[in-house]
Formats: C-alpha cells, structure tokens, sequence
C-alpha cells in the first residue's frame, strides 16, 4: 500500500490505478465513480459499504492511535483516510456487524457504564446498507491552509491493488483496547494541563511513514 507520511526520507505516492479499481468496485456503476475522478480529481465520493470493504470511523486522534498500534505493534492496517475529523479504517465486510458486539462482550462498549467503556470514544461501524465518503484518490498530501473545507480528506495508507488486505472484527477491537490502555498510560504519565490541547493537529504535524513490508 501506498503510505502517506514526509519523514524517514519516503514519498507518499496516492492512491494507484489498481486501488482506484478497488475503491470504484464498491459502487453500483464503478465506470461512473472513475469517471467523476477523472472529470473531479479533488472531489471526494460516496461509496457503499458492505460488499468490498466494511469502515470503521473513528475520532481523530483516538483512530491515529489505533492505526499505530497496528502497525507498531500487530499486523498493519488496510486502506485508512481522514476525513473532516474523523479516521476512516477500511476492514473487512462483516465487521461493522461484529465488532459492536465483540466490544460489549469484553465491556468495552463505546459509552457504557464502566470506566472501560467510556475508554473506548463511539466508534461507527459502517456496513451493508450504509454508504461512505472518502478522499479523491488523487488527495493523499496535506491540504494548503487556504484549501477548501472539503480538502481536509486525505489518504494515510491508500489502496494500490484490487484485492487489498483488510483487518477483520477481532484485530480492529485489539487495536481499541490497545489503543485505550496506551492512552490511559499517557494520562498516567503526564501532568495535568491548564490549557485544553485540541485533537485536531494541524495536517502536517505527526505525519508518519508505516513500513508497509512488515504488514502480515
């Protein structure tokens, strides 16, 4: 996959022609979806889910969180976007349906009553019957600050073959629980803050290269 990131001396590449395919497939009419690209490179699209991928949209920072526990810690991620302040995690069909469960039965569940649950921000699980909107394929580099609102979409691991591979319910809950109890040790470990830090950094900061061959 091609990774987004301006350090460790890599180039982020976008999104390949193989990936456009794959994200096209997802739509009723693939030949229309290249087809806006062509004639709207920038515009972001809608696609359904269910069928070639299942997402899990995840707030900003706690989804950037998950993404690098996947890869500093597990086996990787599939596609991953950011748009308009949420984490979009492409996984494979059938989580959205399963990974509710999977957190409630761990009681993890986003909101319940236990401190475990609360640890663990409302994650939406988009599935058959619900559609999506990513990034351009040709949106994978930080946006100017003069871009407009739409432009904040990008790609953080883009899709470069028609069969990529995708997470399934069980890695995508080991990445929030990892993801939560990293997050808790933080809180441990810092002083408390007298001015609120936002969780949205500006999109140049953080950026960071994922070793895509030690995906397994």
């Amino acid at each position: 996959m091609s990774i987004d990131g301006n350090c460790g001396g890599a180039e982020a590449t976008g999104v390949t022609p193989e990936g456009a395919a794959w994200l096209a497939s997802a739509g009723t009419y693939p030949r229309s979806t290249r087809v806006l690209w062509d004639d709207q490179p920038t515009a972001p699209v809608v696609l359904a889910c269910g069928s070639a991928f299942d997402v899990v949209s995840a707030p900003a920072l706690f989804g950037r969180h998950m993404l690098d526990r996947l890869w500093d810690e597990g086996p990787g991620s599939g596609p991953v976007a950011a748009h308009r302040g949420r984490m979009l995690l492409f996984a494979a069909p059938g989580t959205a349906q399963r990974l509710p469960s999977l957190l409630e039965w761990e009681e993890w569940g986003s909101g319940g009553a236990s401190e475990r649950g609360r640890a663990i921000p409302p994650l939406l699980c988009h599935g058959t019957g619900d559609a999506v909107t990513v990034p351009a394929p040709t949106l994978l580099a930080p946006p100017a600050p003069t871009a407009p609102a739409h432009l904040g979409s990008r790609w953080l691991v883009a899709p470069d073959t028609r069969a990529p591979w995708l997470p399934g319910p069980e890695i995508m809950l080991w990445a929030a629980v990892r993801a939560a109890r990293s997050a808790a040790r933080r809180q441990l470990s810092e002083p408390s803050r007298a001015v609120p830090i936002s969780i949205f950094p500006p999109a140049d900061q953080d950026a960071k290269v994922y070793d895509v061959s030690r995906r397994r």
